[in-house]
């Protein structure tokens, strides 16, 4: 990689690029742009961007996935009672609906129960066993936890509850005695994409189901169901929960967006664009994960779940779109809590010498326990370190919710933490980049040392230097709305992220929009018109140019400016043009 920046700011980094992967992809007919910028995320050939179906990766290779499938078989055909105990994020929501749609259509007598956040905590406790067990359930199926449900499990059991897990999150060092563990993150599993979001894993299980029963010859008289038809619920599971698009995930969520977009999308997801204004039919990444997933999300922090998956599930047009009209109140509120707890939060940091600080661990006795993740989010990104925020729950416990930065393990940190300090964590759980975890209110300001002094062990003073990743510049002619929508048709998320160029260029026009927005006419001097990132002097008028915005930052720009940005089609009016996204501009 080659970088530019200076003390005062974020240095500028261009990926670097496999040129034989480049050139190979050229050779197949791959615009040289996204050759490019492919090379730059591991892709070798055009066998590396095959996301039809064919190309899922079968069944058999996830561990214990056709014992599932015969467990669930039995039950069916045996006429047992099933209860589905999902999680209360979207991905929870999203399997747990898929779960219910596909089972349903399988002739399983089945209904579910979602933990309240407030209420119950995450996962199948003891408590959630017992408020499932008043409906005689034979079989209690988890979607999205369950890995570290030791105690729920081991009551169940007690009861004479048969349960099956799917989960994607990481084991502890005990596994719950289940009848049946299907994640592909447990020991031992050769799964060969770990990154599968609690809906995948549930849809292989499906898909297991739907063979076995053929096996059994269940389907002699009718036709089996099209679990591509799922797809949708899948594709916004995957990209919500922000999991790595490795090669499997992105053939999910290609094969997802294409119903969406052909108009094949179930009446939740229709009625959750219609709400938040979009077009389904132009349907992205994009949506999934910033305009639907963070609705769904909503219910779970602020109230529960079961609206989400009711959304999802209903057959009904004008019930969802109701149950929709919900969520995005729901979310509006959740923005303003949000908004409120980020004022907090940094007239918190202003008594903390932040420079001086790994890792950042903040409590405040006002703020909401559903919200502290995307606290814990955004100053992440402000701040540039491992963060986690903290609210008070129920009694003297304290809940907190986590983000860190590449270079820490987040969930192996607080591992190190309780073994380091015992006592002081009470539960914790997650992944790389998140997790949550309780405490004792008493322990709050012993926690922010100890965080502190373990990330302290793990990352380096370097690690700390935000850097910027770019895909290089952008040459005039490819600032076209065809390359834009091309870009736009792609699926980039966590892991395969969308591109980013840098270019410096001038700006020929610039003024306020809708109060916090600050909308440019960006044109490039003759010496740039390559795209060549120079920064000289010279005041030749761009023979094009541009639009651009700048979201959320209303101040002036300097004559000439070094800017990071994303290409992407503006549509306004019903008229569609290429603009620029400005995400980090520094005078040239």
């Amino acid at each position: 990689m080659t970088s530019a920046g200076s003390d005062s700011g974020p240095a500028i980094v261009t990926r670097s690029v496999d040129e034989q992967a480049r050139a190979r992809l050229i050779d197949q007919h791959i615009h040289p742009v996204m050759a490019r910028i492919y090379a730059a995320r591991g892709i070798h050939s055009n066998d590396d961007l095959d996301t039809s179906l064919g190309s899922l990766l079968p069944t058999d290779t996830l561990q214990r996935c056709g014992e599932a499938a015969e467990l669930l078989a039995d039950a069916i055909i045996g006429k047992e009672r099933m209860l589905i105990v999902a999680d209360y994020d979207a991905d929870g929501a999203t399997a747990c609906a898929l779960g219910l749609s596909v089972l349903r259509q399988l002739g399983a007598e089945i209904t579910y129960l979602v933990p309240n956040r407030f209420e119950h905590g995450y996962g199948l406790t003891p408590e959630i066993v017992d408020i499932a067990a008043a409906r005689s359930p034979h079989l209690i199926i988890t979607v999205d936890n369950g890995i570290a449900s030791v105690d729920g499990v081991a009551r169940a059991n007690q009861l004479g509850i048969r349960v099956l897990v799917t989960d994607h999150h990481l084991a502890g060092e005990k596994l719950p005695n289940a009848a049946c563990i299907v994640n592909p993150n447990q020991q031992g599993d050769k799964f060969p994409s770990k990154n599968l979001a609690g809906v995948g894993v549930m849809f292989y299980v499906l898909l297991a189901l739907r063979a076995e029963l053929k096996r059994r010859g269940c389907f002699s008289d009718r036709a089996a169901p099209n679990l591509a038809d799922q797809l949708d619920l899948v594709a916004l599971g995957t990209v919500a929960d922000v999991v790595r698009l490795d090669k499997n995930n992105r053939a999910l969520v290609t094969q997802g967006l294409k119903r969406i977009r052909s108009g094949r999308s179930r009446p939740g997801i229709d009625a959750l664009f219609d709400v938040a204004r979009r077009d389904p039919r132009q349907a992205s990444t994009y949506d999934l994960g910033f305009v639907l997933g963070p609705r769904l999300n909503a219910a779970g922090r602020l109230t529960d779940m079961t609206l989400g998956i009711e959304c999802l599930s209903t057959t009904d047009a004008q019930r969802a779109q109701q149950l929709a009209s919900q969520l995005d109140d729901l979310n509006r509120e959740r923005r303003e809590v949000e908004a409120q707890m980020q004022a907090s939060a940094l007239e918190l940091i202003e008594d903390i010498e932040v420079d001086d600080r790994f890792g950042l661990a903040l409590f405040d006795p006002d703020w909401h326990h559903g919200v502290v993740g995307i606290l814990a989010s955004r100053l992440r990104e402000r701040f540039h370190r491992p963060v986690i925020a903290l609210a008070p729950a129920s009694g003297n416990e304290v809940k907190g919710s986590g983000r860190s930065i590449p270079g820490l393990h987040l969930r192996d940190a607080l591992d190190l933490l309780s073994k380091r300090y015992p006592g002081l964590i009470r539960r914790f759980g997650g992944h790389a980049m998140a997790a949550g975890l309780t405490i004792q209110k008493a322990d709050v300001d012993a926690f922010a040392v100890a965080f502190d002094q373990i990330v302290h062990c793990i990352l380096d003073p370097g690690d700390l230097k935000q850097n910027i990743e770019v895909d290089g510049s952008l040459a005039t002619s490819d600032c076209s709305l065809e390359f834009a929508e091309l870009l736009d048709r792609q699926v980039w998320g966590q892991g395969f992220v969308a591109p980013t160029f840098c270019d410096t260029f001038q700006v020929v026009d610039q003024r306020v929009v809708g109060g916090r927005h600050r909308k440019l006419r960006l044109g490039r001097a003759h010496s740039d018109q390559t795209g060549s990132n120079q920064t000289g002097t010279n005041k030749t008028a761009a023979a094009r140019t541009i639009d651009a915005i700048r979201f959320g930052d209303a101040a002036p720009v300097p004559e000439r400016v070094q800017c990071v940005y994303r290409l992407n089609v503006n549509e306004f009016n019903g008229k569609r043009t290429p603009q620029l996204v400005i995400q980090h501009c520094r005078p040239a």
